[in-house]
């Protein structure tokens, strides 16, 4: 009898838990996100705010709430991207195996590596200035030579196979096989992939905020989270604990969830139990 991983059911249950919470602060979090109250500054985690407050009095269950909303949308738009423009021009560069549009394609990718998502942020924020837009489009371009290269790898495996050359046999041009027999068949990299790519992009979006150039106040971030609480962490630990922990438990849930989907969607890996 076939049973899921226990890393993929564990993955999908803390990912769920985020994911529900951020859908949730769409309606309702227990205080306002950016209501201010001095008065109950800097307090410990108890009865009235389960998280505690941070420096202004904020409730800070409410923005991990919505700190998860921001996170998860900068994600999945960043992931969406890589992908929307990796995978065509990886199955390009398979498809012009050794040509010279797969050299140029390759070669663009490798200069797109030199360039950390964070220093990318850098340039595009210096001419356009931090927001979640720009965080988002730094982390797209950052991921697309990574969903570029699974995609030329897994294609290259294929196109040597007898049903590709039954199909070049038949009448089919490369960018058609491409779409109707590569594709299909490393769609199941891509999927792992797009899980891996979508824990990094939650990273990278914490780290571009906790520098200041991702999402702007006053909509709350996980990152800015951390970065607000440094200087009070001897007094208030739970300013930086809470936040840290969110991203570090949705970072492992997600990867728990794409070596999951690993075992389940690879043949070689798949465990009969």
């Amino acid at each position: 009898m076939n049973r899921l991983p226990f890393t993929l059911l564990a993955g999908a249950a803390l990912t769920a838990v985020f994911a529900l919470a951020a859908l949730v602060s769409f309606v309702w979090t227990p205080h306002p996100v950016d209501g201010m109250n001095i008065g109950a500054r800097l307090q410990a985690p108890g009865a009235a705010h389960w998280f505690g407050t941070d420096h202004f009095g904020r409730d800070i269950l409410s923005m991990i709430m919505v700190g998860a909303r921001t996170s998860i949308a900068v994600a999945v738009i960043a992931v969406g991207m890589g992908m929307a423009l990796g995978v065509p021009l990886g199955l390009l560069a398979a498809a012009n195996r050794g040509g010279l549009i797969d050299e140029i394609i390759m070669r663009g990718n490798d200069l797109i590596f030199a360039f950390p998502a964070l220093v990318i942020a850098i340039l595009i924020t210096a001419v356009f200035g931090p927001s979640a837009v720009n965080a988002i489009i730094a982390i797209g371009i950052f991921n697309t030579p990574v969903f570029a290269r699974v995609t030329r790898g897994g294609a290259l495996s294929l196109w040597t196979l007898d049903y590709i050359r039954a199909a070049e046999v038949a009448g089919k041009g490369p960018a058609r096989i491409s779409v109707e027999h590569i594709l299909p068949n490393i769609a199941n990299l891509l999927i792992v992939q797009g899980t891996i790519q979508f824990s990094l992009g939650i990273l990278a979006e914490a780290a571009l905020s906790y520098v200041g150039l991702g999402a702007q106040p006053p909509i709350p971030s996980w990152g800015r989270m951390l970065a607000e609480a440094q200087t009070m962490i001897s007094f208030a630990p739970h300013m930086a604990v809470i936040p840290g922990l969110a991203i570090v438990l949705t970072v492992l849930g997600l990867n728990l969830m794409g070596d999951g989907l690993r075992d389940v969607l690879d043949p070689r890996l798949r465990r009969t139990r």
